[in-house]
């Protein structure tokens, strides 16, 4: 049995993990809250708007949200708790939230439901994410996709597992030959531009391009070599903090647009099986659309 093929994932055992630590409480709350997310697909009876009308936010989100919370502060009730629903509207919000976080040695990074849009329409494609940052430095990076049945677990310096088996990036050397995704976030003045100026240049020199609308998924599928590299302008550190360390701990590369290194500020993102990185890297340089 391959434990990674969607097919046999009623063979799986339940997430419930009984040793304690970090890894052991994400995984706990993430596969908690996706459970219960699953439950309430179909069933959104509030639906209201952030900074834009397509930017959604739902009782779901905000309810799994506190849950996470709930979850985490029984094990860890001193350290910080940086999620989506916590944080005003607005790159200024994001960043004075962020700033603040970083003043704690453990901070927690959540977003209840990455592709809450998706969510909303019943498109299958969303996903629980939870980071956990040690003086700044992503230690732990669970995300956990509950249509499937998938749980991405990465440690530093300890690899990256789906399901108990390890995982890997792609060995695709070959920008025609790559399979890439990206994103379109919800801020239609400053990320669309960029992110369509990608698309242009990049797409007829690729395999082909999907956007799945969920960062976090995409990035695990970077991760299990699903796709060969990702790119977005315009994320949120709860988009991406889980997905960059299991990029990283399966062997791949994450930077910035420019192809400067990650960090947790990070907001333009570009991640590779670390073959095609430059290719990427170079590719929104000359469409100029790096958003830097």
């Amino acid at each position: 049995m391959n434990p990674l093929n969607p097919e046999n994932r009623k063979e799986r055992e339940p997430y419930v993990v009984t040793s304690k630590g970090h890894t052991a409480a994400a995984i706990n709350a993430a596969a908690k809250a996706g459970e219960w997310i699953k439950s309430r697909q179909g069933q959104v009876k509030e639906l209201g708007s952030k900074t834009s009308a397509q930017d959604l936010v739902t009782e779901v989100d905000k309810g799994v949200e506190q849950m996470i919370r709930r979850l985490i502060l029984t094990h860890y009730p001193d350290h910080a708790i940086l999620g989506e629903e916590g944080v005003q509207p607005g790159t200024d919000s994001v960043a004075a939230a962020l700033e603040e976080g970083r003043q704690h040695e453990y901070l927690w990074i959540v977003d209840p439901i990455d592709g809450t849009t998706n969510f909303v329409h019943g498109f299958p494609f969303y996903c629980v994410s939870i980071a956990l940052a040690v003086k700044g430095e992503l230690t732990v990076g669970v995300i956990y996709d509950p249509i499937r049945d998938e749980m991405f677990v990465a440690e530093k310096g300890k690899g990256a597992y789906m399901h108990g088996v390890p995982t890997s990036v792609s060995a695709e050397t070959v920008p025609g030959d790559s399979l890439i995704a990206m994103g379109f976030p919800p801020d239609r003045t400053f990320a669309q531009p960029a992110n369509m100026a990608g698309l242009q240049q990049i797409l007829p020199q690729v395999r082909g391009i999907r956007a799945g609308g969920s960062a976090a998924l995409h990035l695990a599928y970077v991760a299990v070599g699903r796709v060969d590299g990702y790119w977005e302008v315009g994320l949120s550190p709860w988009d991406c903090a889980a997905g960059v360390l299991l990029v990283k701990e399966s062997g791949g590369k994450v930077t910035d647009t420019l192809g400067n290194p990650y960090d947790i500020g990070t907001r333009h993102v570009v991640a590779s099986n670390g073959k095609i990185h430059d290719y990427l890297v170079s590719s929104l340089k000359e469409a100029k659309a790096t958003g830097l």
